[in-house]
């Protein structure tokens, strides 16, 4: 049995739970999720927590944390959300908010647009450096900022790009020619 799994998810004020079936439908103050889980596994709630349990076959082990830790993201996604945090580095890379969308200026010829999926929203800092995602579904919310990165990678030699707050790009030293020489 999943240690994670035998875990019941613990429901904040405010967070309503209905399930029908295999379905379950989470609302709270930060939006409303729902998804759909295997039929196999037994998903009720509990004196204000959601237990799910599996049947008894060793196969659904994994299965059963999976399910588990997907509904406590749901839970903690309505109550709380998520965030994530990119920072632009470059000479002249700056992120803008314009209207819902996010504005890149990357060193293209031409800037570039990014509309935020429905339930995610954008906030850029005064620096026009730190781009942060919010959102209260987590899934949506790390590939939105995959997305974003993917636009402009960091490269190892300056160190220019798109990358998420603390990420440590490796550097390389350049041309050979460069460090000494006549």
């Amino acid at each position: 049995m999943s240690r994670i799994g035998k875990l019941p998810v613990a429901l904040p004020k405010g967070v309503n739970v209905s399930i029908d079936g295999s379905t379950v439908k989470v609302q709270g103050p930060k939006g409303e999720l729902t998804q759909t889980f295997h039929q196999d596994m037994t998903i009720k709630q509990e004196d204000g927590k959601i237990v799910v349990r599996p049947p008894d076959d060793p196969a659904y082990n994994a299965m059963h944390g999976l399910t588990r830790a997907l509904i406590n993201n749901m839970v903690k996604g309505v109550s709380e959300g998520f965030s994530k945090i990119l920072e632009i580095e470059g000479v002249g890379y700056r992120g803008e908010i314009q209207g819902k969308n996010l504005v890149l200026a990357l060193g293209f010829s031409h800037p570039v647009p990014v509309e935020p999926p429905q339930g995610i929203t954008f906030a850029v800092d005064k620096s026009q450096r730190v781009i942060t995602i919010e959102g209260p579904d987590k899934q949506t919310v790390g590939q939105v900022a995959a997305n974003i990165r993917k636009l402009r990678p960091p490269e190892p030699y300056k160190g220019k790009g798109i990358r998420y707050q603390g990420e440590r790009v490796r550097r390389k030293a350049g041309k050979a020619g460069k460090v000494g020489g006549k």
